[in-house]
């Protein structure tokens, strides 16, 4: 097998990582945002990328943190947190598409963004359609993911940082101050904090470029240079394209769902290139779309491999002639099809976002949360495991890396259910009662579910 090099690893973990849908609530922190991705860099990207890569070069079986936590702590926590990484997409599904119709609508009426019956319409019709694509086998290959990523999503990521970056060379006033008092944070109010989760779920998807960790000529060299390397290139693409948007759009008028293409309208009309605004909204719906086929199959997969090892009833395990898990496909689907539902009780599209986005980085974190105490409970109890890389300085790097990852999940957990002061979320009772209530239907039916399928085993 061709080894990878270190570009191609590093092109992996950029198109992995880089997104545009989490760009916006960076954005509301203005230029101290830098502060807070250089954060989270440190106490979660960073540990996130050495820990996968260990564990992923020690069991480089298919199932990734299923398998890892599954020996670390038996059948029922690795069932979990394979439920947890599936479902926290199943959340996060009404968001890309909601990016998606936002998109659209700069090219239809962009006063559309803020019409409910519209953005579900839409969300639904897309979700529901690339689901059938997938039921029928038609995934997006490899390659064609790869080429949407690019001209979706790092494409239109470099080229809002190159049109902030000439805003700033012309002189043009900004939005934001430029100062060291601007850089550090305003902690006034923890609610203030609120968007941190949403800027750690921006950071996540590492764990699956991870998995090639093995594949470089000499892992134990060119894997760190691999790691340094995508690092800076996210990061640096991450906080010059959010601090772009911050620049021309005021923190108390960003839409977290169409801030991206406003502020990108406002770049292109100021130059003059306004005709190139319906061109790059295509670009980035084909990008979008592309990437959905793959995220909306993915999960479903990884779960279907917890339930061949009989953690599922056998309806959800089902599989068609295209040999597609069509009992997680339809089950995601009506799942997705109720979370829609919130865009019409909400107080408004930018409240029903958030809301959804912000329970996705909760559940999301707790299943990091897994990963990294599996990795000290691994190191403990498998010490003789072969791995082909391992987290720097022996135990007491791994100790370092796993508390900060964890410090970091279990502090965004707690921020997450202090409500941004720059959303309007009505009640906040309601909002509590709903993230807490989302947390808990969202996580207890995996215990039913494994009750069911190991009654389902002992009937004869």
């Amino acid at each position: 097998m061709k080894k990878l090099s270190v570009f191609s690893l590093v092109m992996i973990n950029v198109i992995a990582v880089d997104n545009l849908r989490s760009l916006t609530a960076g954005a509301e922190y203005g230029l101290a945002l830098i502060f807070f991705y250089l954060l989270a860099a440190a106490l979660f990207f960073i540990p996130t990328i050495l820990i996968t890569a260990e564990l992923t070069t020690a069991w480089p079986d298919t199932g990734g943190v299923y398998i890892w936590v599954r020996e670390a702590f038996g059948h029922k926590a690795g069932f979990l947190t394979i439920w947890l990484q599936w479902i926290y997409n199943v959340v996060w599904y009404p968001t890309i598409f909601a990016f998606i119709a936002g998109i659209i609508a700069y090219l239809v009426d962009p006063t559309l963004i803020n019409n409910k019956f519209y953005m579900l319409s839409i969300i639904l019709g897309a979700f529901w359609a690339i689901t059938a694509l997938n039921c029928l086998g038609l995934r997006a290959y490899h390659w064609l993911s790869t080429i949407g990523a690019l001209i979706g999503t790092i494409f239109p990521m470099l080229l809002i940082a190159i049109l902030g970056l000439i805003w700033l060379l012309m002189r043009k006033a900004t939005a934001i101050t430029f100062s060291i008092p601007a850089f550090f944070p305003n902690l006034a109010s923890l609610k203030n904090l609120a968007f941190l989760t949403n800027i750690l779920f921006g950071l996540m998807g590492m764990e699956m470029s991870a998995v090639h960790a093995g594949d470089v000529n000499n892992p134990k060299k060119d894997y760190p240079r691999a790691l340094l390397y995508s690092t800076c290139i996210i990061l640096v693409t991450l906080i010059t394209a959010c601090l772009a948007i911050t620049m021309v759009i005021p923190v108390h008028q960003l839409n977290l769902v169409s801030g991206f293409m406003d502020a990108f309208s406002i770049f292109f009309h100021a130059y003059g290139l306004s005709w190139f605004i319906p061109i790059l909204a295509v670009l980035i719906i084909l990008g979008s779309l592309s990437g959905a086929a793959t995220w909306i199959i993915g999960p479903a997969r990884g779960l279907l491999i917890a339930g061949q090892d009989h953690d599922l009833p056998r309806f959800l395990v089902s599989v068609n002639k295209k040999d597609m898990p069509i009992g997680i496909l339809l089950t995601q689907g009506l799942i997705v099809t109720v979370l829609c539902v919130l865009f019409l009780v909400m107080p408004s599209v930018n409240s029903s976002y958030w809301l959804l986005s912000n329970l996705t980085a909760q559940l999301a974190l707790i299943f990091y949360l897994f990963m990294f105490v599996a990795a000290l409970r691994l190191r403990y109890k498998y010490p003789e495991k072969q791995r082909t890389f391992k987290v720097p300085g022996g135990k007491i790097g791994l100790w370092l890396v796993c508390v900060a990852g964890i410090f970091a999940c279990v502090s965004a957990i707690v921020l997450g259910f202090l409500p941004p002061t720059q959303v309007n979320i009505g009640s906040l009772l309601r909002y509590e009662g709903i993230m807490l209530g989302g947390m808990l239907v969202c996580i207890l039916p995996a215990f039913l579910l494994h009750y069911v399928s190991k009654r389902q085993l002992r009937l004869p």
